[in-house]
């Protein structure tokens, strides 16, 4: 009888434990005042990539072992598979009239989709993040310590490596007046690409970075964990702010109107849409 209340004394740790691992897990994504989040496309495994096709949301499923895949959304909702066989699909940029994608694996190309043709452009080793400023495509490595930066220019096919033995940088942004920013995960910063090669800090503090957005709002960053992952906007006059928190694994912001975006949100196999209300 003198063991039921050591046992029940014993079992609230346990019980603590799995109530906080629960609040992570199904606490709803919380919207700061003035923004607003509601549920898109939904069954989309580790949504990662997003990008527009016309009325279609293009969106890549960051599967391993040839089981990811780059998909089509029509309005009504119907999906069109349009890429298989992929390893880890994960940037997606307009580039050149299609749209670039990459595969975060090494030894994997980064391909163009255009016209419903699959084209390789240059190989790469994990790359992550794309982004497109013309006839220029930005390619950045998530590795350890050998990642690089590089720039893909499709008048001549070739690739400038313009920065290496990076750790950890997930995703690179071209800001207005041509500020370079890429993400360093490990590091917690967003850096600017400077030709004296320093690159400085230009925003810190950052939980895990993975993905950089600039529009006439600001900075957008976004956090990749697991959970309570939190978006991040940095407004033109450098104060930073929490936009959304208790995300999933979020990966890339896409913006689809003056006032509405989508985020891919790896960790719930969803889409949602952030509106400004």
């Amino acid at each position: 009888m003198k063991l039921k209340p050591l046992l029940w004394l014993a079992a609230i740790p346990v019980v603590g434990a799995l109530g906080f691992l629960g609040w992570q897990h199904y606490w709803p994504v919380q919207a700061a005042a003035g923004w607003s989040t509601r549920l898109v496309y939904d069954k989309v495994e580790k949504a990662a990539g997003l990008g527009l096709d016309g009325a279609n949301v293009l969106v890549t499923e960051e599967l391993r072992d040839d089981k990811g895949r780059l998909s089509s959304i029509a309005p009504d909702g119907t999906r069109t598979v349009i890429v298989d066989g992929l390893t880890k699909p994960d940037g997606l940029a307009p580039f050149l009239g299609g749209h670039a994608f990459s595969q975060e694996f090494d030894n994997k190309p980064v391909q163009l989709l255009k016209d419903g043709k699959v084209t390789q452009l240059f190989m790469g080793r994990d790359v992550q993040g794309l982004k497109s400023d013309g006839d220029t495509l930005y390619a950045i490595e998530d590795r350890h310590d050998d990642g690089r930066l590089m720039r893909y220019d499709a008048a001549d096919g070739s690739l400038t490596v313009l920065r290496d033995k990076l750790a950890q940088t997930e995703s690179v942004e071209i800001c207005p007046g041509g500020k370079l920013l890429y993400t360093v995960k490990k590091e917690g910063v967003v850096r600017q690409f400077d030709e004296s090669g320093k690159d400085p800090v230009y925003v810190d503090g950052i939980t895990n970075p993975t993905f950089i957005l600039c529009d006439k709002r600001g900075l957008w960053i976004v956090e990749d964990q697991t959970h309570l992952a939190r978006l991040w906007l940095r407004t033109p006059d450098g104060k930073l702010q929490v936009i959304l928190s208790h995300l999933r694994a979020p990966q890339e912001l896409l913006p689809t109107g003056d006032n509405t975006y989508l985020l891919a949100e790896g960790g719930r196999n969803r889409v949602i849409e952030l509106k400004a209300n």
